[in-house]
């Protein structure tokens, strides 16, 4: 029997939802287990295909030609299962389906409403085609506390009760702000976060604390006692380097033993993330190396424009140089990569010196430029 895994977001969209379902579906299979992930849109798109790629993200396509969420695509690089039409749902596909069928008198003229009609369609994608896998995760796009992720919420907590509280679990990713000026990281945001996921007759069973810092285990202590959660289940992710690192810094906090301890449930073996690891470092090593490469490049490229226009600049204060010397560095330590905009930059910086020869009161026109790299 399939045990369901619902993800929820709070305080702010596009919190990592998508890469932390994806990340914990990885991470089962390591553990010997057959996953399958599935997102549910709130928008009223019937699909993403004609969204504006600069407001969602891209589309993935799948194998059978769905033009799908870009969450899609994090599931199948990470787990390398072929996504399908049925993994992805949106409000706009639900109640584009259900009008059909009212006008067609499917309803038998009975008042068509979202609960039950909405959200018994929503119920039915979610355990659809579900085969010999072990695990559902379900990913509920958006942010608790918009008004399109309503009719979501409700047919998932009542998912919840049709198969029993013991083959579902809710995990609720939330931010924990750190603000610079104070030096404080601050829990009021998931704690409302949650407070309002509670009054929809959710409890989330995981939260997941995202955080540009480590939390300190008083913090996560007050996450605990204040949304209900157990303090094993109240999940640390700093930001990671890069996305192949996710799984690796989830495993660290045991991510996947909470959810199989909460199933009761023992793993089929012990994970290897080598491969995780591996990646991660490939990936991190060759950043590294490219940017040392292009600053190289640049370093090149600006001795090469400016040497010939210092030969002219005989007798200029030592200290105009040093100051010409550092703002040629910042533009090498702040980009590291030669661009067009660097090019068009360094023909106006070369403009400038070749026509003042002395650039006393030119430097603020020279910073101006290095700016706007």
């Amino acid at each position: 029997m399939a045990r369901y895994v619902f993800v929820t977001g709070g305080v702010v969209s596009s919190i990592g939802k998508g890469l932390s379902s994806a990340s914990l579906a990885a991470l089962l299979q390591l553990r010997g287990f057959n996953v399958r992930i599935r997102k549910l849109d709130p928008y009223l798109n019937v699909d993403p295909g004609t969204m504006n790629p600069f407001q969602h993200g891209e589309v993935f396509v799948t194998d059978d030609g769905a033009e799908t969420d870009l969450d899609l695509g994090h599931y199948e690089r990470f787990t390398g299962i072929s996504a399908t039409q049925s993994d992805n749902i949106t409000t706009g596909g639900i109640y584009s389906e259900i009008i059909k069928k009212e006008r067609k008198g499917d309803y038998l003229g009975g008042t068509v409403q979202v609960v039950p009609h909405v959200t018994d369609r929503i119920k039915k994608f979610i355990s659809h085609d579900i085969k010999n896998e072990d695990f559902v995760i379900c990913e509920i796009g958006g942010t608790v506390g918009d008004i399109e992720s309503l009719p979501f919420l409700e047919a998932i907590r009542q998912f919840s009760n049709d198969t029993e509280k013991k083959n579902s679990l809710f995990i609720h990713l939330t931010l924990v702000p750190y603000l610079k000026a104070s030096g404080e990281l601050k829990t009021k945001p998931t704690q409302h976060s949650v407070k309002e996921l509670r009054s929809l007759g959710i409890q989330p069973d995981i939260i997941i604390c995202r955080s540009e810092k480590k939390i300190p285990i008083s913090e996560r202590k007050k996450i605990s006692l204040f949304c209900n959660v157990n303090i094993e289940n109240v999940i640390e992710t700093v930001d990671v380097r890069t996305i192949y690192e996710a799984p690796i810094s989830f495993h660290k906090e045991k991510l996947d033993d909470r959810v199989l301890s909460y199933f009761n449930i023992k793993s089929k073996k012990i994970p290897n993330l080598t491969k995780w690891k591996n990646i991660t470092t490939k990936v991190l090593n060759t950043t590294k190396t490219s940017e040392i490469r292009n600053k190289k490049r640049l370093k090149s490229q600006l001795n090469k424009k400016v040497a010939p226009l210092m030969k002219d600049m005989q007798g200029v204060n030592n200290e105009i140089l040093w100051e010409m010397e550092e703002i040629l560095e910042d533009i090498i330590e702040r980009n590291g990569s030669y661009n067009e905009s660097h090019e068009e930059a360094l023909n106006n910086l070369a403009d400038i010196i070749a026509y003042h020869r002395v650039i006393d009161e030119n430097i603020d026109s020279i910073k101006e430029i290095v700016d706007k790299l």
